[in-house]
């Protein structure tokens, strides 16, 4: 048996970082285009269901704590540090092989969370504009990392529920 190399390209499912890193540029270029080219609550329909409007969120999901007085900033910037280097070690100590459902949703979330992170630690709030609504019915405004991370969280439940269900052929066999 091989030791592992806790620093080379190849070490655990780092081969998934390459998602991580195309859901943080897909995720920056597109906040960055929308600042350059909208103002503050700017909306511009693209569907009879969808609008791109700019708003900042200072909360976390869905605006929570988005009222709080400044504190949550810092909060949820340690936060999605800790989370994304808990996600980074899991995905090396991971098996290269035979986890894809589980390293594609880490590497999806990995890359959401610090996306989100540049924008708290330089603007101060996490930029949306995705905004899906109904007649009067809006739901919460989102970006391209709020999209990732609810990907990867249903790739992770998915890869419980398949691993349930393998463990139980397993345990009948």
């Amino acid at each position: 048996m091989t030791e592992r190399r806790w620093f080379g390209l190849k070490a655990g499912a780092s081969s998934w970082m390459w998602l991580s890193l195309a859901v943080m540029g897909l995720d920056r270029w597109s906040k960055l285009l929308i600042v350059e080219r909208f103002s503050l609550y700017d909306s511009m329909a693209v569907l009879p269901i969808l609008d791109i409007t700019r708003l900042h969120n200072t909360g976390a999901a869905f605006s929570f704590l988005a009222g709080a007085s400044g504190w949550q900033r810092w909060f949820f910037t340690g936060l999605g540090v800790i989370v994304s280097i808990a996600i980074f070690v899991w995905l090396r100590r991971l098996p290269a092989r035979g986890h894809q459902l589980l390293s594609a949703g880490l590497a999806l979330i990995l890359g959401g969370a610090l996306g989100n992170v540049i924008d708290r630690v330089q603007w101060g709030y996490v930029v949306d504009f995705i905004h899906v609504h109904y007649e009067r019915w809006y739901f919460p405004a989102f970006n391209v990392a709020d999209s990732a991370i609810t990907v990867g969280a249903g790739l992770l439940i998915l890869d419980a529920l398949l691993e349930s269900v393998r463990a139980k052929r397993h345990d009948t066999e």
